[in-house]
């Protein structure tokens, strides 16, 4: 779909209820948790090298992703991809992909990889399609993409 503007956000003024209640009502809770930790200061994604972004569908956010640098690793040069969600209904229309690769767009300025942590089986074939390796190279990380 075309219609798709990628953008990135801050959540302090957007509205992102579509996206928790979906996630919680097929038992994820990492949308829930995105807006806990962004609401209480723990991950605004601010930080040098970290970005959030929003998927939107005219004036309707249908999904969302964010960047920051691994917290499990010393080193800097690794990003991690965290909190991405998209609505049901626009999965495998090329939301995900078109946020996705936004994200890795952003990661090739500051990181030398990104790695992310899914125990999802449809998420771990759409990460592997975009030339994610699924060997757990990294710490707390089921996937990882050299940049």
């Amino acid at each position: 779909m075309d219609d798709f503007n990628i953008k990135q956000i801050n959540l302090d003024q957007i509205d992102i209820t579509d996206l928790v209640n979906e996630s919680l009502s097929e038992g994820h809770r990492h949308i829930s948790r995105l807006l806990e930790e962004y609401s209480n200061g723990e991950n605004r994604f601010s930080e040098e090298g970290e970005a959030l972004f929003a998927v939107f569908l005219k004036d309707r956010i249908i999904g969302i992703g964010g960047l920051n640098k691994d917290p499990y690793l010393k080193e800097n040069s690794i990003g991690r991809v965290r909190r991405l969600y998209v609505l049901k209904e626009y999965r495998k229309l090329g939301a995900g992909r078109g946020l996705m690769d936004r994200i890795i767009q952003e990661a090739r300025k500051h990181y030398t990889a990104i790695v992310l942590n899914t125990n999802n089986p449809v998420a771990d074939k759409f990460y592997s399609s975009l030339g994610f390796s699924n060997h757990p190279t990294y710490l707390n990380s089921t996937h990882y993409l050299p940049l």
